[in-house]
């Protein structure tokens, strides 16, 4: 009987690091300043990738700065979809602690000042029903990675989560 108790707290420890190991990407949590603070994924209007016209600049996502004391140069930072769709950060953007930049889809003028930064492409990133945003640093180590389902994370329907307060 004692050895049955301890085979069976023995599997009981087993168990649990089987379910650590199985916990989602998005429940993990990476050492790095800059997080993903919402995304609007489903940008407001008729769903339009013309450049001229359309609406994919009304899609973004809002990287902030979380850190109280450090400044972080966005330059070879990636932020990419389940689907291998990326965008990388080829110039340098500084984010003050506290600050914010959206990363806007379609075309427009990046701006320092206004904390925005256009991917330069018409086509919508984020899908609409569900995706994952990774957001990983220039040395190539994750930073944030968020899991959506429309049904399951946009309570009011706008199309826009927030992540991270």
């Amino acid at each position: 009987m004692r050895n049955h108790g301890v085979v069976t707290a023995i599997a009981a420890a087993g168990g649990a690091l089987t379910m650590l190991a199985v916990t989602p990407a998005q429940a993990a949590e990476y050492s790095s300043p800059l997080k993903v603070r919402g995304v609007q994924y489903d940008a407001p209007g008729r769903d339009s990738n013309r450049c001229s016209g359309g609406n994919t600049h009304k899609e973004y996502l809002a990287i902030k700065n979380y850190s109280s004391s450090r400044t972080v140069n966005l330059k070879g930072w990636v932020v990419k979809d389940a689907a291998g769709n990326r965008f990388t950060f080829r110039a340098n953007h500084y984010l003050q602690p506290g600050d914010q930049v959206k990363l806007r889809g379609g075309n427009g003028r990046d701006s320092d000042a206004d904390n925005v930064v256009y991917r330069d492409n018409c086509n919508f990133m984020w899908n609409n029903d569900k995706d994952t945003i990774y957001l990983v640093k220039s040395s190539g180590s994750r930073a944030d990675v968020h899991k959506y389902t429309k049904s399951a994370n946009d309570r009011d329907g706008n199309g826009y989560i927030s992540y991270h307060g």
